[in-house]
């Protein structure tokens, strides 16, 4: 009981804020984000009153099935964009700048973070400057896709910019596996050929096999009804359960089955949209019950912000050299990466601003960081949650003005405010 009326008043207070912010012009998602805050273990939850914000990180914790879902749900959205018509366009050049950003995003990190150990080696091992060099690759493809969903953005740079942050999944989930195994075998000693090179390799072919398979069974089975409505309720299903499938692992001989969530889902929004004809209706018909969902997301992931980290000094300095060193790095691989697939002076100057959000990816693979154990897992926690906490407040604000500077978010005309004006004033009468 106490659950549902921390998700009730979560989802009331992420509304409220966008009300409270709107003069500011902030995306939605930042006022989600900072209404999470607001109501989180640190500020109205330490309140202890049940029902009124999140009181623990237990509590929170105790939501991620609903976290996993929506980011289920925001995966397969991603994927519907993969369609063959657009790839033959867009594919190319969203591949190469794709792997270009993320690859000198990881060089720059790396380098200025081996020089911060060279200066205080008590503060940061190599072990972990390698690792938050790996983890700088990933971007959040969530907050991306509510600030284009939001102001229904379309043009040149959306086109790129989708695609590209479906694929940093995949390129992010290769150049962690390794540069993590390298650090692995730094604090170890021990290099494990298996772990750092097949494992991460398998889990790419699996998901998307996985996910190409779920899109082809769920394209025939919607043929089996006439109604919208019940071909809706399989979509949401068939999104709920590939979740599901994609939590399991197992063992094959020496290597390990896994998948990865957000890859499977993509797959499969990618296979669905490819194969029916009608998943055009379906997927805007799904955009609009995930609605309520998508708030809840960035409320939960808003909450689960740790303010704690602003108390080291160590944590602060470090974080502030990642953040600025990895949004360079996306700069800097994205532009030159534009350059060479000849894209127009707007997206070269623009995509990779729009770059720079980052959450629920990187806090997935501070996860798995955790094997180093001892101090370099908490540091390594610590940095990410601190960038994460700045990414995702900035970032969506950074993506609005990126979309507005190259026309693919559009001032609504006179007509539309007129029309707006009128209706809230005959609704006042």
């Amino acid at each position: 009981m106490t659950n549902l009326c921390s998700i009730a008043f979560a989802i009331a207070a992420g509304l409220m804020m966008t009300r409270i912010i709107k003069p500011l012009r902030l995306p939605d998602v930042t006022a989600y984000l900072i209404a999470g805050v607001l109501i989180g273990p640190y500020l109205l939850g330490a309140l202890g009153v049940p029902g009124l914000g999140f009181n623990s990180q237990d509590q929170l914790t105790s939501l991620d099935p609903v976290s996993n879902a929506a980011l289920g749900f925001i995966a397969f959205a991603i994927g519907s964009e993969f369609r063959l018509s657009e790839l033959k366009k867009t594919g190319k050049a969203a591949t190469i700048i794709g792997i270009l950003q993320a690859l000198v995003a990881v060089a720059l990190t790396d380098v200025a973070l081996l020089i911060i150990h060279l200066i205080m080696p008590d503060k940061l091992s190599v072990a972990s400057a390698i690792t938050l060099g790996a983890i700088a690759t990933a971007t959040a493809p969530a907050a991306t896709l509510m600030v284009v969903r939001q102001y229904k953005a379309k043009g040149e740079l959306t086109k790129l910019l989708l695609p590209i942050v479906a694929l940093d999944d995949a390129v992010g989930l290769i150049v962690f596996a390794l540069s993590f195994g390298v650090a692995r075998a730094i604090s170890s000693g021990a290099f494990d050929v298996i772990s750092v090179f097949v494992n991460p390799l398998l889990e790419i072919v699996f998901s998307l096999l996985l996910g190409t398979a779920m899109g082809a069974l769920l394209t025939y089975l919607e043929t089996l009804f006439l109604s919208n409505s019940n071909r809706l309720s399989l979509v949401i299903s068939f999104v709920l359960l590939t979740v599901a499938l994609a939590s399991f692992e197992f063992p094959l001989g020496p290597v390990t089955v896994s998948f990865s969530s957000l890859l499977v889902c993509m797959m499969l929004g990618t296979s669905f949209c490819n194969f029916s004809p009608l998943s055009f209706d379906l997927m805007e018909r799904a955009d609009r019950w995930t609605a309520p969902l998508f708030c809840l997301f960035f409320v939960l992931s808003g909450a689960g912000l740790e303010l704690s980290v602003f108390t080291q000094v160590s944590v602060i300095f470090i974080g502030i050299v990642y953040v600025v060193v990895r949004a360079l790095g996306k700069y800097v691989g994205a532009y030159f990466g534009c350059k060479m697939m000849k894209q127009s002076k707007k997206v070269t100057q623009n995509l990779g601003i729009a770059l720079f959000p980052q959450a629920g990816v990187a806090l997935g693979m501070c996860v798995t960081a955790e094997a180093l154990g001892g101090y370099d897992a908490q540091i390594i926690r610590n940095i990410v949650l601190f960038a994460v906490l700045i990414y995702e407040l900035i970032g969506p604000v950074l993506t609005k003005g990126a979309l507005i500077r190259t026309g693919d978010i559009k001032e609504k005309s006179e007509e539309v405010k007129n029309r707006r004006k009128n209706m809230l004033s005959g609704i006042k009468r």
